[in-house]
């Protein structure tokens, strides 16, 4: 029955979708919020794994652990990222670009794995890239010390290692979704530690850390547990289709709640980066349905 599964994944998404909402209200910085996120799905997740006895069925590969401890490092780098381009920029905007993950893929696969770029691949960067340049709105962008305080390269940033995370990801299948998820959390707590400033959370206030535990238990933990319950039940189609349920939601947020009024430019712009997204991964279930 694949109702159920696609509910859950579609709450996720939805969840997904409100975080950046929630970023903006915690009242830490990036790294902090970040920080938190980690120990929250480590205990959520981690008890998750133990309470479904998985722990005692799990095939530890070497090669495997050294790619979920590379990937836990793209995945704090990208969560990092992404929450400070939430502080430098509208959430539609940073989204958006968030959401170039996919063409990130094509990129570097091109480039690093020696994989065949074909001319529809092609249109699509360039589609996204122009769509990019007007969402940025580079007309207002004058010094390279705007462009660096727009939020642009944070978000690309999180794209880009978002991307890495799923190219790395794709090898390991000895590990259960629990146990890459523990590993990669575990990993964010040991590099944020260091980094923390732990004054940030002196004076907060009950809406703030409601806030702040909201993301860490709801965003991480609960939407983790959903997501990884229904992943493997799903079709990469639908899995695919459902994923552009967190940016709607994240987009309606923005222009419903806190009053965000894309330009003319800027709605193109983010016509054309989800329209050549959508080419991207239809092209690519093609690609792999006829070679099945």
């Amino acid at each position: 029955m694949k109702g159920v599964p696609m509910l859950q994944m579609t709450v996720a998404m939805a969840i997904f979708g409100s975080i950046g909402f929630f970023t903006g209200k915690t009242g830490i910085p990036a790294a902090e919020l970040v920080f938190v996120r980690c120990i929250c799905a480590t205990l959520f997740l981690g008890l998750c794994w133990l309470v479904a006895g998985q722990h005692k069925v799990e095939v530890w590969r070497k090669r495997e652990v050294i790619q979920t401890i590379v990937c836990g490092v793209f995945l704090v780098l990208n969560w990092v990222f992404l929450f400070k381009a939430f502080e430098e920029m509208s959430i539609t905007v940073a989204i958006t670009l968030y959401n170039l993950a996919p063409i990130f893929v094509l990129i570097i696969g091109s480039v690093v794995l020696k994989e065949r770029m074909t001319v529809p691949s092609l249109l699509a960067i360039v589609t996204c890239f122009l769509g990019s340049i007007l969402i940025i709105g580079i007309q207002n962008v004058t010094s390279f010390t705007d462009f660096v305080g727009s939020g642009f390269v944070w978000a690309i940033l999180s794209a880009v290692c978002y991307a890495m995370t799923m190219l790395i990801g794709k090898g390991i299948t000895g590990l259960s979704a629990y146990a890459m998820t523990f590993v990669q959390t575990a990993i964010g707590i040991v590099m944020l530690w260091p980094f923390m400033n732990f004054t940030e959370f002196i004076g907060l206030t009950d809406s703030n850390w409601l806030y702040i535990i909201g993301t860490g238990l709801i965003h991480t933990g609960f939407v983790y547990y959903l997501f990884f319950n229904s992943l493997r039940k799903l079709s990469t189609v639908v899995i695919s289709a459902l994923v552009f349920v967190d940016p709607v939601v994240a987009i309606l947020l923005d222009v419903l709640i806190l009053d965000f009024q894309p330009s003319g430019l800027q709605t193109g712009g983010i016509l054309l980066i989800f329209g050549g997204i959508v080419y991207t991964i239809v092209k690519q279930e093609k690609e792999v349905v006829s070679s099945d």
